[in-house]
Formats: C-alpha cells, structure tokens, sequence
C-alpha cells in the first residue's frame, strides 16, 4: 500500500505562484507515475498535469506555461509549482500515484490517493 500526503496549499492572490508537495510512503516511489488531479466544487476532477519515471510529463491546456510538475526520487516527493495563478485554479488539488508508464484516467482512477490540500486564488 501506498500513502500519499499533499501539503502546500492557501490563499494567494491571482497573480501568485505556490508550490504544492507531495510525500508518499514505500521504496518503489520511481516507479510510479504520479499525477496531480484538482477538483473544484460541482465540476469532475481533472489531471493537471502528470510526471512519469523519471522526467516524462504531461499538463493540461489550461495550465501549459503556468504549471510546473517535478520529482525527486530520493525524497519520494513530487511537486506542482504554480505560477500566475488565476481565480479558475480554485480547487482541491489531490496528488495520485499508480502503476505504468501512461497517463490514463482509468488507471489513475484505480491508484492511489492523497487527502487534497485547498488552493484558493483572489482577484
């Protein structure tokens, strides 16, 4: 079993940059593709962006040039750097990890997951 743990949310003003991290348990962590996922209220969630083992990413239209996602293998971290926020960042943003070298939903889906860490941006 895997645990994964995000932190590094808050109110930040459209405009703003933060950094959210998240830890996750076990000695295989570089094998996982790892994704960050947010959910706003009354919409589905979405992946925002994606990182495979070790540097393959993916980022949704709405984020390219903004978002920034990372790893490092040795601190079993991965990181969403966020820049120039914007009002419609507002969500929970929940870090997945899962199995294989794709970004698929279905698989994501299936994988494991933190709590969410609360990104609110004001304008």
């Amino acid at each position: 079993q895997v645990q994964l743990v995000e932190s590094g949310g808050g109110l930040v003003q459209a405009g703003g940059s933060l950094r959210l991290s998240c830890a996750a348990s076990g000695r295989t962590f570089s094998s996982y593709t790892m994704g960050w996922f947010r959910q706003a209220p009354g919409k589905q969630r979405e992946l925002v962006a994606g990182i495979t083992s070790p540097t393959y990413t993916y980022y949704t239209d709405s984020v390219k040039g903004r978002f920034t996602i990372s790893r490092d293998n040795a601190k079993n971290t991965v990181y969403l750097q966020m820049d120039s926020l914007k009002p419609e960042d507002t969500a929970v943003y929940y870090c997945a990890a899962k199995h294989g070298n794709t970004f698929m939903l279905a698989e994501f889906m299936s994988g494991y997951w933190g709590q969410g860490t609360q990104v609110t941006v004001s304008s």
